[in-house]
């Protein structure tokens, strides 16, 4: 299973103005555990401009987004340095990853993401991702983790994110001035209902970005990509482990539809480029079969395309056999065509991996 979990600054302060040790200490055991267990983990973090903050001995400062770019970029290393010491502790690599939305919007930064996420998890290192506040501009931002979380989940095809909070879960109204609240313990209907919509309020804390509302358009997000979403509280003990195993903690959304079909939907109802990519009877039949496409078995590349662009397949006869997302772009393929994979950084002098198009990538009409 590929988990994700995403930490808020709440949960890595709990509840204070500092980072908490205690805490990362037994996110870090709780993590080792699951990938023990078999499970791969990525973790997308908040606290750098807490951490930036902390350093700077919580100055007064102007609540512009220059002044946190600054906090971010002096709180950015400390954190990942802390993360370092506690996580070392039992012997984890860990891997920093900074990202904006423009790096996820954009189909070809799109897949360098999901490539290099997926060949750290390969080599069993922990990537903890962040927004890249340094850089990142009010129209490149995703603006709060939540939804950070929720991009990165489509992109690996995650099977479950995991909101970690300082409550138990979604309520049916703020439990810190309500006692009529109830803990909502899952969402399985296509629409969140309006009613939860309404009662989701700001955010909980002044360190943080995000509230319930910005959980909510994760939890949204993440489901129409077949990620089942959980908001759980983070202090709940072994609380990852006994999520991973199934056990009903927090508030649970259930995906509206399989991984497999997000990506189909996308693949059909994406921008689809000039490029045409003509295959032989051998690459068609292994196409049909549920295989990927292989530099050997293309024949003819026809309209100009780049890498990351949704082209279609042709069979021999000229009909389209089926529509993929292209790891070469065609100029590339001009040069790959019916050569053997283990050709391919010979010729380019690089290599985006053996497939021109990878089955997961691949729509057969």
């Amino acid at each position: 299973m590929l988990i994700i979990v995403k930490l808020g600054t709440s949960s890595l302060t709990a509840g204070t103005s500092n980072i908490s040790a205690p805490f990362l200490v037994d996110l870090a055991r709780q993590v080792t555990q699951l990938q023990a267990e078999g499970h791969q983990v990525i973790l997308v973090s908040s606290g750098a401009i807490a951490a930036g903050r902390e350093k700077l001995g919580f100055p007064q400062l102007p609540k512009d987004i220059p002044a946190k770019q600054m906090l971010s970029a002096i709180g950015q290393p400390r954190l990942m340095a802390i993360y370092e010491q506690v996580f070392g502790l039992y012997g984890l690599t860990l891997a920093q990853v900074l990202l904006t939305r423009s790096d996820l919007a954009d189909r070809r930064r799109y897949l360098n993401a999901r490539n290099t996420l997926t060949a750290l998890l390969a080599h069993q290192a922990l990537p903890i991702i962040n927004e890249n506040d340094t850089v990142a501009t009010e129209e490149i931002r995703v603006g709060d983790n939540d939804n950070l979380s929720a991009l990165v989940a489509n992109v690996v095809e995650a099977d479950l994110l995991v909101l970690l909070t300082d409550q138990q879960g979604l309520y049916t109204a703020d439990p810190r001035n309500n006692p009529d609240a109830k803990l909502v313990q899952e969402i399985s209907t296509p629409e969140i209902p309006q009613e939860i919509w309404e009662a989701a309020g700001g955010s909980g804390t002044k360190l943080g970005t995000g509230g319930m509302v910005t959980k909510l358009q994760a939890a949204d997000l993440a489901r129409r990509s077949g990620t089942t979403v959980v908001f759980a509280q983070g202090t709940e003990p072994n609380v990852l482990s006994r999520l991973a195993s199934g056990e009903r903690i927090g508030t649970r959304f259930m995906p509206i539809l399989s991984t497999l079909e997000s990506r189909k939907r996308y693949i059909l109802s994406g921008r689809l480029s000039p490029g045409q990519i003509t295959v032989n009877e051998g690459a068609a039949s292994a196409l049909k079969k549920g295989g990927s496409l292989l530099p050997i078995g293309v024949t003819q590349i026809t309209g100009d395309f780049d890498r990351g662009d949704t082209v279609r397949v042709l069979d021999p006869s000229g009909r389209e056999l089926a529509r993929g997302i292209s790891n070469y772009s065609s100029a590339d393929l001009a040069r790959l065509r019916g050569r053997h994979s283990d050709e391919i950084e010979s010729l380019l002098g690089y290599d985006y991996g053996d497939e021109v198009i990878h089955r997961n990538d691949l729509v057969v009409l």
